[in-house]
C-alpha cells in the first residue's frame, strides 16, 4: 500500500490529460465538414498550448502553485477543463465559426490543464520525493497515455460522431478530479512556519541555481520536437503510406506511436537509480535527434521497418521529460518547487507553439522532411543539459 497514493496520481493523470489532444482525434473529420486544414488543425492544437502557457505562468509568477493544496487546484482545473472540452464538442461547428469557436474552447482546455500537469507532478513529490525520478517516469507516462488516448478510442469506435472521443475525454477528467480530491496531499513539500514567504516573481529566482537551470535548457531544447511530433503523427501516418501499406487505420497507428512513450518513460524512470536522470535524459534526446534525422530517408523502407522507426521515435521523444521534471524539482527549494515546475513548463510549452505552428504550416509542402525542422530541438537540449550530464559521466 505504500505506492498506491503514486498510483492514484498516475490514473488521474492519465484521465486528466486525455484532454490535451481530444481534438486532434477528430482532425480527419474537422477537414471534412467544417473545411479545415492542416494549418487550422495546428491552430487548434496551439491555442491549447497557449492556454497552458499563460496558466502555468500566471501559478508560477504568483506562487498559487504553492499556495494552496495541490489536489484541490487539481480537482477544481480538471473539471473546468472538462466543460471546456465538452463546450469544444458541443457548441464548435460550422465552417464558418468552427476554427474561431474552436480555438476559444481549446484556449479553455489549455488553461485548465495548467492546473492538471504540473500540479500532478508536485503531487508525486509530495507523497514520494525519494523516488521522484521513478514515480515521475510514471506520471508523464500517463501524459503521454493519456495524449493518445483519444486516438484510441477513435480507434476502437470509428463508425461513433467525431464527438464521441471527446466526450469520453471530458468524463475521464472528472473522474480524475474525484480521486485527487479524495487523496489530498503528501506529508512532503508543507510549508514550515520558518519557510519564506512567497514572493510575486521570486520563481525567477530558481535560474540562478545551475543544474535548475541546466535542466531547463535542456527540456527547452526537447520541447521543440515533443508536442510538433505529437501533432504531426496522424499526417505523418498518412503521407508516409504506412496505414495502407499495413491496412491499419490511421488513429490506431497514431495511438501506438504516440502511446509507446509511456513504455519509454517507464524504462528510464526504471534505469534512473542507476545511471541517473541526466543521463537517461541525454540518451533519451541523442536517439530522437538520430530519428528526426533518418526519418526524411526512410519513406522507401519497407512498412514493418517504417513502422519501427517511428515507434522508437515515440518512445524516445518524451522519454527524457519525467527526468527533466525529476533533476529541477531535486535542485530547488521545497517552498517553490511547485512555481519551478510551472515556470519551466510555461516557457517549454511557449517554444512548442513555435514549431507546431510552423510544422503544420509546411507539412504540406516539406512532406516527410518535415522532421529535420524538428530535428535542432533535441541537438539544442543536449547542449543545455551538457553542464549535467558530462559531470555525471566524469
Amino acid at each position: 500500500m505504500r505506492h498506491l497514493p503514486v498510483a492514484i496520481i498516475v490514473i488521474a493523470q492519465l484521465f486528466g490529460t486525455s484532454l490535451w489532444f481530444s481534438a486532434n482525434s477528430a482532425a480527419d473529420d474537422l477537414m471534412r465538414q467544417w473545411g479545415a486544414s492542416p494549418a487550422d488543425i495546428g491552430s487548434l492544437t496551439n491555442a491549447t498550448q497557449l492556454g497552458f502557457i499563460l496558466g502555468t505562468l500566471a501559478f508560477a509568477v504568483t506562487g498559487l502553485a504553492d499556495r494552496f493544496p495541490a489536489s484541490r487546484i487539481f480537482a477544481v482545473c480538471a473539471v473546468l477543463g472538462a466543460l471546456a472540452n465538452a463546450g469544444f464538442a458541443f457548441l464548435a461547428g460550422g465552417i464558418d465559426s468552427g476554427i474561431d469557436a474552436g480555438i476559444l474552447w481549446r484556449f479553455a482546455v489549455g488553461l485548465s490543464l495548467a492546473g492538471v500537469y504540473p500540479l500532478g507532478m508536485k503531487l508525486v513529490v509530495s507523497w514520494e520525493p525519494e523516488r521522484a525520478g521513478a514515480a515521475l517516469a510514471w506520471l508523464v507516462g500517463m501524459l503521454t497515455l493519456g495524449t493518445s488516448l483519444p486516438q484510441g478510442i477513435r480507434a476502437l469506435g470509428a463508425a461513433w460522431p467525431w464527438q464521441a472521443p471527446i466526450l469520453a475525454a471530458s468524463s475521464l477528467a472528472v473522474v480524475a478530479a474525484l480521486l485527487i480530491l479524495r487523496l489530498g496531499d503528501g506529508p512532503h513539500l508543507k510549508r514550515g512556519h520558518g519557510a519564506p514567504a512567497i514572493t510575486l516573481g521570486g520563481v525567477f529566482r530558481a535560474f540562478q541555481i545551475p543544474e535548475y537551470r541546466a535542466s531547463a535548457l535542456g527540456y527547452f531544447g526537447h520541447q521543440w520536437e515533443l508536442y510538433a511530433m505529437w501533432t504531426l503523427t496522424p499526417m505523418l501516418v498518412a503521407k508516409s503510406g504506412l496505414a495502407a501499406a499495413l491496412g491499419l487505420s490511421i488513429p490506431a497507428l497514431s495511438f501506438a506511436i504516440i502511446g509507446i512513450g509511456a513504455l519509454g518513460c517507464v524504462l528510464g524512470g526504471h534505469f534512473t537509480s542507476r545511471i541517473g536522470s541526466a543521463r537517461i535524459a541525454a540518451i533519451a534526446l541523442a536517439t530522437s535527434a538520430a530519428c528526426c534525422l533518418v526519418f526524411p530517408l526512410a519513406g522507401g523502407l519497407p512498412a514493418p521497418l517504417l513502422l519501427a522507426l517511428m515507434l522508437l521515435w515515440g518512445m524516445s521523444v518524451v522519454a527524457d521529460s519525467p527526468q527533466f521534471s525529476a533533476m529541477s524539482a531535486r535542485a530547488c527549494p521545497p517552498q517553490i518547487v511547485g512555481s519551478a515546475l510551472a515556470i519551466q513548463n510555461s516557457l517549454g510549452f511557449a517554444i512548442t507553439m513555435g514549431s507546431i505552428a510552423l510544422a503544420t504550416r509546411l507539412v504540406d509542402d516539406w512532406g516527410l522532411s518535415i522532421a529535420w525542422l524538428l530535428l535542432p530541438g533535441p541537438l539544442l537540449g543536449l547542449v543545455g543539459l551538457a553542464p549535467v550530464w558530462r559531470r555525471k559521466l566524469q
